[in-house]
């Protein structure tokens, strides 16, 4: 049997619903059938890609293998036909972005500044509270880009399979009320805010270890913490019922003061990340450049960060 495209698709689905009958339902068919289909594809390539057991479906060495190649040829073949269809019907083949992001500054201006660089790209987006997710996307070949951001020296996710660009690095400060108390500080100490309850989005930002880390150096554990979305998040700032942890680009309304916090004891590393062996890579350099310049854009938006960046040096958009 040769191996065909649909092939790589079937072991991909495997793979990423982790069991054959999840797979089954994905692809829309029956069980025995993809079964029977799973051990052809294994025959012609020489052996079992996944090993099964009751906890479902888990890529061997050969898969894990057949897997990679899979990533690289699939998005491949895709974009070979959408630019040959739209050439086809009289259009110059553009070129496809899709950009995946975290909650961040930078994603709206980088798509307007790629818009504006190439008229004819087609640009999609995707966002995730997981920077975990995005990056096993941009692995699997379902986005091109992903701009996340990682608290401090954390490890970004899948850094063995994805290259990483540092675009900024930034401190975190202090979001509170106008009315706070501290609001007319330059800048308050960590401990100062003991007592306080936060708010807090979810996903992957410092309130995990890090927060849990630099509280405890400060000499306290944080109080209540309403884990709810950013609209929530700085209502219940506005009216004082809770502070939050913010990113120093973060774009202030009216009622709302960003404090950087004494000794920075919380940073906010921006990365891009593509895969390596796609033809993503060919362009990574110019998308760099582009969400680059979109954070210097949102850094001088925000003029508490902008005066803090005067008087801190080594933070910013990476040069």
């Amino acid at each position: 049997m040769d191996l065909e495209l649909r092939h790589l698709r079937i072991v991909r689905t495997v793979a990423e619903t982790g069991s054959v009958s999840k797979a089954a339902t994905v692809l829309g068919l029956a069980q025995p059938a993809l079964t029977a289909q799973l051990k052809r594809i294994e025959r012609a390539l020489g052996g079992a890609l996944f090993q099964r057991d009751h906890t479902g479906s888990r890529p061997t060495p050969l898969g894990e293998f057949v897997l990679a190649r899979a990533q690289v040829l699939l998005p491949a073949v895709r974009q070979l036909q959408e630019e040959a269809a739209r050439l086809a019907n009289g259009g110059e083949p553009g070129r496809r972005y899709r950009i995946g992001a975290a909650n961040g500054p930078i994603l709206g201006g980088l798509v307007d500044r790629l818009a504006q660089a190439e008229p004819d790209a087609v640009i999609t987006t995707a966002t995730s509270w997981s920077t975990g997710e995005l990056a096993t996307k941009v692995m699997l070949g379902r986005l091109d880009y992903a701009l996340i951001g990682v608290c401090g020296d954390t490890r970004a996710p899948g850094d063995e399979a994805v290259s990483w660009a540092l675009v900024a690095m930034d401190p975190v400060f202090v979001l509170v009320s106008s009315e706070h108390p501290l609001a007319g500080e330059l800048e308050v100490e960590l401990g100062a805010l003991a007592d306080e309850q936060w708010a807090v989005t979810p996903g992957d930002g410092c309130f995990g270890e890090c927060f849990a880390v630099a509280a405890a150096r400060a000499g306290f554990t944080p109080a209540t913490i309403y884990e709810t979305d950013v609209a929530t998040c700085v209502h219940l700032v506005r009216v004082g019922r809770a502070v939050a942890l913010c990113q120093g680009t973060f774009r202030l309304s009216e009622g709302l003061v960003a404090l950087p916090i004494i000794g920075t004891p919380l940073r906010w590393r921006q990365l891009l990340g593509w895969h390596p062996e796609t033809p993503a890579a060919e362009k990574a350099a110019q998308i760099v450049g582009h969400a680059k310049a979109a954070h210097e854009d949102a850094a001088r938006q925000s003029p508490a960060y902008s005066n803090w960046l005067d008087r801190n040096h080594g933070y910013g958009t990476v040069p």
